[in-house]
Parts: C-alpha cells; sequence; structure tokens
C-alpha cells in the first residue's frame, strides 16, 4: 500500500521538553541537538524521509485527513541521544479515550485509531534513520565498556 498525499512541513522540535519525560524514552546526556536536527528537517530530511514512509504506509487518504486535521505532525520531537548514539524521536498519537473525548468526527473504530498511531511511530522511525544515516556525523561522547559480550 502507499499513502498518494504531499508532505506536511516538517515539525518545529519541541526545546523545551526533556527527552526523558517522555514514557518511551531514557536518554543520557543534556544536549539534544534539536536545532540542528530542525535545520536538518527543514533541510530536505524531512520530505526524504515522508516520501520514504508514504511509498509503504499502511495508511489511507482519510486516515491521514485525521492526522492532518488534528494538526499530529506538529508533534513530533526529535533529539539526539548521545549515550546510545541515534537520533531518539517521540511520535505522536491518538489518545485511548479518543471515543469519550470525540478527538474527531470521522475516528469510529479502534482499527483506525491504532492504525493512525502505527504509522506515526513507523513515519518517526524512517525520520530517524534518515537523519541519523545521511545527515548527523556526530560522534558519541560516550565509550562502551571493553567487558562487553560479543553477539
Amino acid at each position: 500500500m502507499s499513502l498518494d498525499v504531499p508532505a506536511p512541513e516538517p515539525p518545529e522540535l519541541q526545546h523545551a521538553l526533556d527527552p526523558d519525560d517522555y514514557a518511551d524514552a531514557d536518554v543520557q546526556g543534556d544536549e539534544y541537538r534539536r536545532d540542528e536536527l530542525e535545520e536538518f528537517l527543514r533541510d530536505g530530511a524531512w520530505e526524504r524521509a515522508f516520501d520514504e514512509w508514504a511509498e509503504h504506509a499502511d495508511l489511507d487518504e482519510s486516515e491521514w485527513a485525521i492526522v492532518t486535521d488534528l494538526g499530529l505532525v506538529s508533534r513530533y520531537d526529535f533529539f539526539w541521544d548521545d549515550f546510545a548514539d541515534r537520533v531518539g524521536y517521540h511520535a505522536p498519537g491518538l489518545p485511548e479515550d479518543w471515543r469519550e473525548r470525540d478527538v474527531h468526527p470521522d475516528l469510529d473504530s479502534w482499527g483506525t485509531v491504532s492504525a493512525i498511531n502505527a504509522g506515526l511511530t513507523e513515519l518517526g522511525q524512517v525520520v530517524s534513520d534518515v537523519l541519523k544515516d545521511e545527515y548527523v556525523d556526530w560522534e558519541s561522547a560516550f565509550e562502551a565498556p571493553d567487558d562487553l559480550p560479543d553477539f
């Protein structure tokens, strides 16, 4: 499946947030390099990653319209995780109580909510990979211990 929509504007990163405040992140260090990452996103990384993701996205245009209507793309956050030598990310998503909160008139099933949340997570991973593989040339300041097992 593919999603045939234009790439939205890249998100403005959440400079005031500490990535450790996310339930799904455990980041070591305190230099998140969001300014540089945001510049990479504006300089083509976002569009490149979005196009790559959209080629294989499991979302359809009506589900993407919900994402757009709710402004979910603007809620992405990307940050440098020096300890793990990676670009970390926090993907936005729809809340579990979407039905009670009447989040969007076109949301009518858990399947749609699940597809949107999974799609946004996959997009975040693709963006993270594109940033790390094609834009970031920073060396991690952390050294792995010598006694790590070989796998």
